[in-house]
């Protein structure tokens, strides 16, 4: 009784000792950019699609500023951009759970998952990577746009809502990406469902035409499109006269879209670790 009252006890360890899920994150999310620094050209690859269509949509329909009823302004452009920014934020976060099925084939993931490592940091690090990509990115296609001769009465205060509503846009997608990653664990499986979702989503909002000529249900699916949600608020925002309450009421419920994707994601880590 003696020996065990007497043996030495370990203290805790202190808070500032002990790993948060900021550091977590942190860390996590550094991994991930080491791979861009050692291949920049992955960044240049992301935005060459979106440049293409950037120029070759912004010459081929000038001319439909003119139609009756369309409501985008005078310049087919200054239209088209923040659609082409939110297309490719889409069609990069609809990858991001490539990584995810790269770090399962190369055991990385299990062990990741057998660490104390933060199931919540494992997953903020992905959208915070994805963010920042998509945030050099557009910055890129804006500047482009501008030498084509897109101007913003918005400014930049309309600037930085059109790349807050892109980085939620890619925070959730990318957590869309990684459930499925972690759910189907097969990277032809991602593909398909990464195409299944983004095609429908572009083609059923503002991005590249005015909905107002489009058909009407058109129109009303495109109110219920979290894609629709990002090219409105920055569009909006880079307007001369924004309706900030749309702007507003939009990038809220690009947030809390984003707050529940991400909950989900974290979730699959659970489903992944019973499968596996």
């Amino acid at each position: 009784m003696t020996a065990l009252t007497n043996r030495p006890t370990v203290a805790a360890a202190p808070a500032y000792a002990r790993p948060s899920f900021f550091r977590h994150t942190a860390y996590l999310t550094l991994r991930q950019l080491r791979a861009v620094v050692r291949i920049p050209a992955f960044i240049v690859m992301n935005v060459v699609q979106p440049l293409i269509w950037l120029l070759l949509f912004g010459q081929l329909f000038t001319s439909v500023v003119d139609i009756p009823g369309f409501t985008g302004g005078d310049n087919y452009l200054e239209f088209l951009t923040p659609g082409i920014v939110m297309m490719m934020a889409l069609f990069g976060s609809a990858w991001a759970g490539t990584s995810y099925i790269q770090d399962m084939d190369r055991g990385v993931m299990d062990r990741f998952l057998t660490s104390p490592t933060s199931r919540g940091a494992m997953m903020a690090a992905t959208l915070v990577y994805q963010a920042l990509l998509t945030l050099v990115q557009s910055l890129i296609v804006l500047g482009v746009a501008w030498l084509g001769g897109a101007r913003f009465d918005g400014g930049l205060g309309g600037i930085l809502i059109l790349l807050l509503a892109a980085m939620l846009l890619t925070a959730s997608f990318s957590a869309l990406s990684n459930a499925a990653a972690l759910l189907a664990r097969n990277q032809n499986v991602l593909i398909g469902i990464s195409q299944l979702i983004t095609i429908p989503l572009m083609f059923l909002s503002s991005a590249l035409m005015d909905t107002s000529l489009s058909a009407d249900w058109v129109a009303e699916v495109a109110r219920f499109n979290p894609f629709e949600w990002a090219v409105v608020a920055g569009r909006e925002a880079l307007g001369a006269s924004p309706d900030w309450a749309s702007v507003w009421g939009h990038l809220g419920l690009l947030a809390v879209f984003t707050a529940v994707l991400a909950w989900v994601a974290t979730r699959a880590f659970r489903v992944y670790q019973r499968s596996a």
